[in-house]
């Protein structure tokens, strides 16, 4: 697809996988690493690349199971280390000791697994609107207890099909609620919000890989409600609450500087989040609700902030940034105030 005038895009073969990338800035300097989430690209970073100043050379890779990156399976028994494994090949191939890596929401499990993989190779993390550490659904509280033993209710059997088939389709219409366009429109922004450049963005997202062993990955029926539980394929299960637990940063011996950018509207991950089951089972959108006692909302914000404190408090270091207004895309929905806040923290994490 076509790309900003700046973008440079390309293929990388590493011993993994061909990845696709867009760069741009100082080819000398410091590597500043993006990671989209999910139901979208690399291309979602184009106008943050282009708006940091010299002395950083803009990487944003596309996923394994997204954008043009080769089309590979996800084995989701091993969390988001597919990922890590692939960006570690990824900084072998283009000789990167070190980076400064940002992930955007499932991007973030994946920055968080590469920091419990290679920490050493990471200059600072900033999470975007992150996943929680003990993935999504499926859980109950702030230490991620499982809801069920079969973590019930995360996975990719959460995902309604008729979203998925008409991904499948490349629909760009707006006439469903389902529609790849709504999702954009109701997800990725605070209420009544719209990107700029939804048409390019929509078709970043457009080229997200579908199928039982790709988006969102296939599923196990269950005894428990939801009656949906995670299977072992696809980027869904990958951070299921089955398969995805990085809380182990807390005990990393080289704890890079963390940023956490989040907004104060956002839909998706939140304490309420508008796709959790739980919430969707309070309201009567899903059927047989057991009630909060037995399926509350998962804490998602919540986990995260008991993460970040136990690693501030084991020596490392983290700055909570909360955006008014903003939701799931803060990086995109108030492009200058993120921006100013994300180079004060590279300064800071450079001096």
């Amino acid at each position: 697809m076509d790309t900003s005038p700046g973008i440079e895009s390309r293929l990388v073969q590493t011993k993994r996988m061909r990845s696709h990338l867009l760069t741009c800035g100082d080819d000398k300097g410091a590597p500043l690493v993006f990671l989209h989430g999910n139901f979208s690209s690399a291309n979602y970073f184009e106008e943050l690349m282009l708006s940091v100043p010299h002395g950083y050379l803009c990487i944003a890779v596309d996923l394994r199971g997204y954008g043009l990156s080769e089309d590979l399976t996800i084995d989701a028994t091993r969390g988001a280390a597919d990922w890590s494994d692939d960006l570690f090949a990824l900084f072998e191939a283009l000789d990167i000791p070190r980076a400064h890596i940002v992930g955007w929401s499932a991007g973030a499990a994946a920055v968080m697994q590469f920091m419990l993989d290679h920490s050493a190779s990471v200059s600072s993390a900033t999470l975007i609107a992150p996943v929680s550490p003990y993935g999504f659904g499926g859980s109950e509280d702030i230490y991620g207890t499982p809801c069920y033993e079969d973590f019930a209710g995360s996975g990719g059997g959460v995902v309604d099909r008729e979203f998925v088939e008409r991904i499948r389709n490349g629909d760009r219409t707006a006439d469903s609620p389902l529609s790849p366009r709504n999702i954009i429109r109701q997800s990725f922004v605070a209420a009544s919000a719209r990107l700029a450049g939804e048409e390019a963005l929509l078709t970043a997202s457009l080229l997200q890989k579908v199928g039982d062993r790709r988006y969102p990955g296939d599923s196990l029926a269950s005894p428990f409600w939801p009656y949906t539980s995670p299977g072992r394929w696809g980027p869904l299960n990958a951070v299921s609450a089955k398969y995805l637990d990085v809380s182990g940063i807390v005990d990393l011996q080289h704890k890079p500087p963390i940023l956490w950018v989040r907004g104060d509207s956002d839909a998706v991950i939140s304490d309420r989040s508008a796709s959790d089951p739980a919430v969707l089972g309070e309201l009567g959108l899903l059927p047989d609700w057991p009630g909060g006692d037995i399926y509350p909302a998962q804490p998602m914000v919540s986990q995260m902030r008991d993460v970040l404190e136990r690693y501030k408090n084991n020596e490392g270091s983290y700055k909570e940034v909360v955006m008014a207004g903003v939701g799931h895309s803060p990086f995109l929905e108030k492009p200058d105030e993120f921006l100013k806040e994300f180079l004060l923290f590279l300064n800071e994490s450079c001096s």
